[in-house]
Order: structure tokens, then sequence, then C-alpha cells
């Protein structure tokens, strides 16, 4: 079950984010939007121009009313795109608040007496012990002290399949607000009311703690610059023609409506407008994969990020031992084997068991028709599993475990059979050993099978200039296998805590920003180094604490994913700003000589598009570069989709699409809005 997608045309959001649109008018609030700031006082001052020319008759009070009409149209398009990415992670949160409300705990004095008493998980600190049993929901984030539990996740993940949690592995971490399907135990609250997994969830989804980041609070100082040097270029036109009128005795002073819209029209309002929501809607768009960003920060990391430490297990592959290939010994086919195996795994119902079985089916046509059988369970003292089909035995185990069953059977020993071990534990693969009665047929080879089409996406991030690392426990032969199949760039093997801390500090002097996944307290030192470190919401506490994503699902190779998203936003950021800038050449060549072809006839050879009234021509600026906001705000909200590109592809890619698009568009765009505001002018 995924969690649904939120429009951004639902009717609610659509309504909230309009309300907050005009309660962001306040002045206070657009203090962190300069830029936005300066075009409002820019509507207030044209406002009163307005209303002056009204009581005095001024025969322009049209044009001063509708250029301050659109100019708060901008605002409020900006305010708008702000909002609607808010609304959408308050939308989400609000599950969330639900999965939390009215919980109860069933408090303990201590692990050993389970009388407890029932208090509101309000009431909870750090360190409480709390009975956790069957249909409990859980009432605080904690760590398993005792027992084994089945836990359905789905209201913090959305994923309806429960999972298991277990007192003294990398698994024993519980989440308030999911339910316990079966199993009794004990935990202890591991943060304080108010601090849970799901209260950070709800505080970061609808983005209100989003800090800026380091490349954001950049744009922000281009975007103030560029801002000041138009206000200087708009003083000066103004004094420019008090010059013509009073030295010259040509033309007329401009007036402050025109300076302002000038102002407005040259200044970067698009990317001030959507900047916001561009960051707001990145972390959205991480929730919707079912991760949790714990900072704006940590996104932007990931988009710079470009070397990637990536767990074997889990992540390059599956992590289950799959039936990779049959070998036989001496005198026994391939399907002889194959027959035998296959009739071994029947009730298997371990991974590797369901494997063997699919596998001798799909690739020896082999399917046994057999229902009087017995199981023989897996035995860790024994090492053997199998079944009993009437007078025959078929079992299959490590090779001492059989060769040890078939002597006592007073079985033969096949002269090549510990060679063949041998050469299947060199490769890095697990020798299961097939007899049937006290025959032995040949050699299963289990492999941890590499993940399909992961090959491929290490060639794409490759080609994007990210550096891949793999991470494993392997001995060095069985690393270097795996990680020639897999097409990684660079493995550790035998990697302990502090081999993984040693490899990120050297890679990070080097000038390198490393990512990477874990989720055991080992893991934590490793994290808190790296720069993006993306723990499993499964994992210890102390590696949810070290790390700053947290990934609901559990699936390591979700560190992929975080970075495309983290370049998509920086991609998105980049094309709108190149777009933004671009679309104020345009609109140079329309507004410059309306605005001061009275005083500078000369400038008139800047009117390319030769619009002869300049006040409609100024006016149509005005409408476009407030119309273009909304326009965005879709493309601000979805992202431009990440293609794994060098950086100087990319760059001549936005040069071309959003650089040459930016200066073509507003001349179409303000040229149909002159066209429609004339007719309108003719007709009234």
């Amino acid at each position: 079950m995924k969690k649904k997608e939120l429009s951004i045309f639902d009717k609610k959001i659509l309504e909230e984010a309009f309300i907050n649109s005009i309660k962001k008018l306040n002045p206070l609030e657009l203090l962190r939007n300069p830029v936005m700031l300066s075009v409002e006082i820019g509507s207030v001052i044209t406002t009163l121009n307005f209303f002056y020319d009204l009581t005095t008759h001024n025969k322009h009070a049209w044009f001063s009313g509708n250029v301050s009409l659109w100019l708060w149209l901008t605002v409020l398009f900006s305010n708008f795109a702000e909002s609607i990415a808010e609304s959408r992670g308050k939308a989400r949160a609000q599950s969330l608040r639900e999965a939390k409300s009215n919980l109860f705990a069933k408090k303990l004095k201590n692990k050993d007496d389970k009388t407890y008493e029932q208090v509101p998980a309000s009431s909870l600190k750090k360190g409480d012990l709390f009975l956790l049993e069957k249909d409990d929901i859980i009432p605080i984030d904690g760590e398993l002290i005792e027992g084994v539990l089945l836990v359905n996740e789905s209201a913090v993940t959305g994923e309806s399949a429960p999972v298991i949690r277990e007192f003294g592995t990398d698994k024993s971490s519980v989440t308030a607000g999911t339910k316990v399907v079966s199993g009794t135990g004990v935990a202890v609250a591991s943060v304080n009311p108010g601090e849970t997994f799901i209260d950070k969830m709800i505080s970061l989804v609808e983005g209100a703690k989003r800090r800026k980041t380091p490349n954001e609070i950049a744009l922000d100082i281009l975007i103030i610059s560029l801002t000041v040097v138009f206000l200087v270029v708009v003083i000066n036109f103004r004094a420019l023609s008090y010059y013509s009128v009073y030295s010259t005795h040509k033309g007329s002073i401009v007036s402050l409506v025109v300076l302002v819209a000038l102002f407005v029209c040259l200044a970067p309002t698009t990317i001030a407008a959507l900047l916001p929501a561009i960051g707001i809607a990145g972390m959205d768009r991480l929730f919707r994969k079912n991760i949790i960003a714990l900072s704006g920060r940590a996104i932007e990391a990931a988009g710079d990020a470009n070397v990637l430490f990536l767990d074997k297990t889990g992540t390059i592959t599956y992590g289950d031992r799959q039936a990779y290939k049959l070998i036989p010994v001496e005198g026994v086919s391939e399907e002889e084997l194959a027959k035998v195996a296959h009739i071994a795994s029947i009730g298997d119902s371990t991974a590797e068991g369901k494997s063997i079985f699919a596998f001798t089916k799909e690739k020896y046509n082999i399917s046994a028709d057999i229902k009087d059988y017995k199981v023989i369970e897996f035995n860790a003292s024994t090492r053997i599993s199998g079944v009993d089909v009437g007078n025959d035995q078929y079992r299959k185990g490590s090779s001492d475990a059989i060769e040890k069953y078939i002597s006592s059977l007073g079985g033969v020993i096949p002269k090549n059979l510990d060679r063949i071990v041998e050469e299947v534990a060199k490769e890095g693969g697990t020798p299961l050993v097939v007899a049937k009665n006290d025959k032995i047929y040949g050699v299963v080879y289990l492999k941890d099978i590499i993940k399909p089409g992961i090959k491929e996406k290490f060639k794409e991030l490759r080609r994007a200039g990210i550096k891949t690392v793999m991470i494993t426990g392997d001995n060095p032969l069985t690393a270097a296998t795996i990680a020639a199949e897999a097409g990684v760039d660079d493995f550790l093997a035998q990697a302990k805590p502090e081999d993984k801390l040693r490899l990120i500090k050297k890679y990070q002097e080097e000038g390198y920003m490393v990512a990477m996944t874990g989720d055991g307290t080992n893991d934590a030192p490793a994290l808190a180094q790296a720069d993006v470190a993306v723990a499993m919401n499964s994992g210890t506490q102390a590696a949810k604490d070290a790390a700053n994503i947290i990934d609901l699902d559990n699936d390591p190779s979700k560190l992929i994913e975080v970075v495309e998203v983290g370049k998509e936003i920086l991609i998105t950021r980049g094309a709108i700003t190149t777009f933004s800038i671009a679309n104020d050449i345009s609109k140079y060549f329309v507004i410059i000589p309306a605005a001061v072809s009275k005083s500078y006839p000369e400038l008139n050879i800047l009117n390319i598009l030769h619009l002869e009234n300049p006040y409609i021509a100024i006016l149509s600026a005005v409408i476009f570069n407030a119309v273009v906001i909304p326009m965005l705000i879709p493309l601000a909200l979805k992202g431009v989709k990440y293609r794994p590109i060098d950086a100087q592809t990319l760059l001549v890619r936005n040069l071309s699409i959003y650089g040459i698009g930016g200066v073509l568009f507003p001349f179409f765009g303000i040229l149909i809005i002159y066209w429609i505001c004339e007719i309108i002018w003719r007709v009234l």
C-alpha cells in the first residue's frame, strides 16, 4: 500500500494555500524573501499613486491602477507557490498526527515484574520501561530489551507487510504509532514526549523547520545582488529623466509607477518567488519515497555527493543466497542432480530451499508430483534438511555434515567433492551438498545474487561523475568477485567500523562529498562522519541519531534515490534561475524603450516588437512577470528530471532549453498580452 499521491489541484490544498498566501502579505512574513518584500513595497507605492491619480482626475489613473493590481498579484502568486508546497506537506502530516493521537502505555516498574500501570503515552519519559503485547499501539520510540515482536509499521511507512523487531539485534528499534501484530516484549523509551520520530516527521514534512542550505544561501545572495543593481539602475533612470527635462528641455520625468514597474520586471522575481517552493517540494518528494530528510542541508549535500558507500548485502545483492548453478560429482549427470535437489527442497520454507526448488523446476523442467512425503526441517546441530519419500531419504546440507551423514550409512565420498566445494567457496559462493540415501549426487552453488539493473545504474552514476564503493564483511577474494560482477569502482573487504570511518575521511580529505547507508550501532561513527548519512528505520537508535536521512522502507539501495532527488533540486533551481534571468533580457527590450522613449527617442531602436502604446507595453510586461510565476509552479514542485550526464553537458542543456527559451518565451507572451490589452483598451 503506497501513499496516495496528492495533486496540487486538490481542493483542500488549493483553499488552504490561497488563505495562507493572503496571510503571507504581512511584511514581517516577507522579511525572509527580500525581493518579494521589495515588490510589495512597490505595490504600496503604486497603489497610493493610483488613489492620488483618482483624486486629481489624472487620465493615466487606469495605468497606475492596473499596474498596482498586477504587482499585488505578483506577490500573491509568489506566496501561493510557497503555500501550496507547505499545504501538501501539512496534508501528509495529518495522517501521522492521527497515528500518535490518544495513545496509552503499559508502564512497568522493572522488566522482571510484568505488572503494569496504564498511563497516557505523553507521560512516558526517556528511560521508562513499558510492556508491549499483541494489538498494542507502540506509545513512544524505544529499544526492545526483551522479547520478539511482529510489528505493522504501515502507519509510518505506508507498507502493510509486518516486520520483525527482536531484542539483542540491529532490528531492536520500535517506533511510536506502529502496531504489534504478535509477540510480547519489554522496551525502554529512547526519547522524551514530543521528540518521537513521528513528531520529527510531522515537523519536517510541514516544512516548518526547513533551514536554508549553503547553495540556497549563495543563490539568495546572487538574487539580492541583482535586485540591488536594478534598484540603482531605476534610480538612475529617474535622475536621467530630470536631467533631460531641465537641461535639454526634452521629454518628461519618468513617473514612480513606471519606475516601480521597471524595477519589478527587471529584478529576479520569478526565482525569488519559486525558491522556497523548490526546497519544500524536494523534502516532499523524498517523503513520497518513504524517506525522511532531517534537514534541507542533507538533501543539498545529497545533490553534491560524488562518492557513494554502499553495503553489499541488501543494496548490491539481494542478501538471500539463491541457487546459481548445479555441479554434479563424477558419474552423475546434471539432470540426475537436479531431480534429487528438487525433491530434497519440497516443503523447504527457507529462501535457499525455495530458490533451489524454483531453479531446478525452471531450468531443468522438473516437476515431481509427490504428495506423500515427510519434511526434515533444518537443524542447527545436524546442519541438514530434506524429505523422506517412502524408503528414500533426500538430504542437503554443508559438505562436512553430509559427508558425516553418508559415512554413517556406509556410503562412499566422491573423490572430486572436496575440489568442487573448495572452488565454489573461493568464488564467494556457498556449496550445498545434495544426497539421496547413501549416495552424494553433487553440489548446489548458492550465491548472493546481484540485483538486476544495478550494474547499469552504476554505469549511469559513473557517467554523472559519481564513484561507487562497496562495503562488505566478505574476504577480499569474494569481495573482488562481487565488485567486478556488480561494476562498482572500488570496494572495502572485511570492513570494521574503524575501517569505514578511515576510508570516509580519506575521500573527504581528497575533496569528495561522501554518502553512505547503515543500520547498526557499528555504523554510527561512519554515518556521523559522512556528508549524507541514510539510516534504516529498523536500525538501532545510535544509527538513526547519527544519520541526517531516515529510510522508512529499510532499503539500503534508496541511497541512490536520495542522491537523484538531491540533484533534481539543484538542477530545478538552476533551470528556473536561468529562465528567470533570461526573461529579464526580453523584458528589457520591452520596458526600457517604453519608459524613456519620450526623453530619449534614440532608444526606440530597442523596441524590436514595435509596441506603439508605451503604457500598454509596460502593463503587458508587468502582467507577464506576474503570470509566469503560477505557470512555473508545477515545474518547481515536480522538479526537472535528473539525467546521469556530466556537468558541462548539463550546463549546455540548461542554457539551450531554459536560457534560449527564457529569452524567446517572454517576447511571444508579452506580445500576446499586449494585443489582448490593446483590444480591451479600444473596446472600452
